[in-house]
């Protein structure tokens, strides 16, 4: 029986999760990229990581990490050269949160946020979570430990439960929302980075809302939410950390991204 493959460490989910070429493509094959795949591509020749270094950010052995880069790099050339769409998922990985010491394999991920969450999605319910602290809409999208998510049916709420982000860095905040099957985020500022990765999971995103979270949701459903179409979060400005796990920022925008 072959030994259980060891997850890999992925310190930044991505943000974009599909690249579509210019040109009618809609039924070509895409490449598809697994997310730790898509790790060893930004630490190695976005970041600079050498392979030794990217093999203990990914705590996987050096060897393990040239052939997960060697994989990426033909599909990536595959991509380029033959005109196909990328498409990002899947792969066997932990998301960092930032503090080294908690992490979600990510092949099990989707499971565990809905064991925790307690059911699956319905086929006719509408799901919308919203960034939650203490019965308010959270205002910063990126530094969100919970998410009150409603089910929504015939246009009314029938239930509704705060699921917590465990710990998941800026960048796996859309892959939480993601696995929940949400299909609509109420939140206060959110970054550009993030707002593209919500996009991608299909998210439709009503942002710059305040005040309390079900009276949100309750004037979402009645079409009279005060919300702003083009939300940016500034706590913190949109720029880089250079700073690994364990740090505040896991390398990752501060707000969102």
């Amino acid at each position: 029986m072959p030994r259980p493959r060891k997850c890999r460490h992925v310190c930044h989910f991505p943000q974009t999760l599909a690249f579509i070429p210019l040109g009618d493509h809609d039924k070509q094959d895409a490449v598809i990229l697994s997310v730790d795949e898509y790790e060893a591509i930004r630490l190695i020749d976005k970041e600079g990581f050498s392979q030794e270094q990217c093999s203990e950010s990914m705590k996987v052995a050096r060897t393990t990490v040239q052939q997960i880069y060697t994989n990426a790099r033909k599909k990536l050339a595959d991509a380029l050269v033959d005109g196909m769409p990328i498409r990002i998922e899947g792969g066997d990985y932990r998301l960092c949160n930032g503090t080294n010491t908690s992490y979600v394999c990510g092949n099990c991920f989707k499971r565990k946020l809905n064991e925790q969450y307690g059911k699956a999605k319905g086929e006719h319910i509408m799901r919308i979570a919203a960034t939650y602290e203490n019965g308010q809409i959270f205002q910063h999208f990126g530094h969100t430990e919970q998410f009150k998510v409603y089910d929504i049916e015939d246009g009314k709420i029938i239930s509704s439960e705060v699921v917590s982000t465990n710990g998941s860095g800026h960048g796996a905040l859309a892959g939480v929302l993601n696995a929940l099957n949400i299909d609509v985020l109420i939140c206060g500022g959110i970054g550009g980075g993030a707002r593209q990765a919500l996009d991608a999971a299909g998210i439709k995103l009503y942002g710059g809302v305040s005040g309390d979270a079900d009276q949100a949701v309750e004037a979402l459903l009645a079409g009279s939410l005060n919300f702003d179409p083009d939300v940016r979060c500034s706590h913190h400005g949109d720029h880089h950390h250079g700073g690994n796990c364990g740090e505040h920022s896991c390398g990752e925008h501060h707000c969102g991204e």
